[in-house]
């Protein structure tokens, strides 16, 4: 019996596409990936590339990014690398750079939406538009914010990453996790399947062996709490359904509460790799 799952693009596109099973690795790849991919990112509710608190759920959003990005910048502090050097890809309009720049770090970024990149230039935050313009520096973290899901040659660049980090470094990746609570609750409305601009679906076992195919020791998990919150409320927006606010809050709730028995529960999850 076939374990694929037809899913709608219910933010942008509303286009049908197929999370296609992959029963050796035990993750989804979304199919197909549409050749003008990035047509799919150009809209105003793509919150990731604007700093916009027009709306209640723009505050929100804001609101709750100072939140992580404090606790984003107290995980790479306790790393404890001397030279404080961090890449972040997919840096969006810059925040996490900004603040790890206040708190000593040594920034570098990339950034392929020139719309983000702006927005990132205002906050005297300069990106590249892709890893091949920073190809010549080194780094002691690289960090990937929701960012490894939407790469299309997952393999090539992990491998890129790799090569920039130095000996022993680490590369932190946080990602949705499609065996979390709110994942099995929501099915087919799941927020974070977020198709076709997440080709990748992952769990913690499968990060973990992907983490070693590259030569990399998973020496750390954490949670990303919040998420849990804001993927319920907007799967029961796309569910159209009533008292939305109040059952979004409801799991949400449920979701957080099982990530503190059990990390591998939680919407979100931190992985934080050691280069072997």
């Amino acid at each position: 019996m076939s374990k694929n799952i037809i899913i709608q693009d219910h933010s942008i596109s509303q286009e049908m596409f197929t999370l296609v099973y992959d029963l050796e690795l035990d993750y989804y790849i979304t199919q197909p990936i549409p050749k003008n991919l990035a047509s799919y990112y150009e809209s105003d509710v793509y919150i990731s590339h604007s700093d916009s608190t027009d709306s209640i759920k723009d505050k929100l959003y804001q609101f709750v990014k100072k939140i992580n990005l404090r606790k984003k910048i107290k995980l790479i502090d306790a790393l404890y690398h001397p030279h404080k050097t961090v890449l972040d890809i997919g840096a969006g309009t810059g925040d996490f750079l900004k603040a790890a720049e206040n708190y000593g770090w040594n920034i570098s970024g990339v950034e392929p939406n020139s719309k983000a990149r702006q927005l990132a230039l205002n906050k005297n935050i300069s990106l590249a538009a892709n890893i091949q313009e920073i190809s010549d520096k080194r780094f002691d973290v690289i960090t990937l914010w929701h960012v490894l899901e939407h790469l299309p040659d997952l393999d090539s660049d992990i491998q890129k990453f790799k090569q920039l980090l130095n000996p022993k470094g680490t590369l932190v990746i946080a990602v949705p996790n499609y065996k979390s609570y709110d994942a099995k609750h929501y099915k087919e409305f799941w927020a974070a399947y977020d198709v076709p601009r997440h080709i990748w679906h992952f769990a913690p076992r499968q990060m973990q062996m992907l983490g070693e195919k590259f030569g990399f020791d998973l020496v750390k998990l954490a949670t990303m709490p919040f998420d849990s919150f804001y993927v319920s409320l907007l799967s029961e927006k796309y569910k159209k359904s009533k008292l939305s606010l109040l059952k979004g809050i409801m799991h949400g709730k449920i979701s957080w509460f099982k990530s503190l028995f059990n990390k591998a529960r939680c919407s979100s999850v931190i992985y934080v790799f050691e280069k072997a």
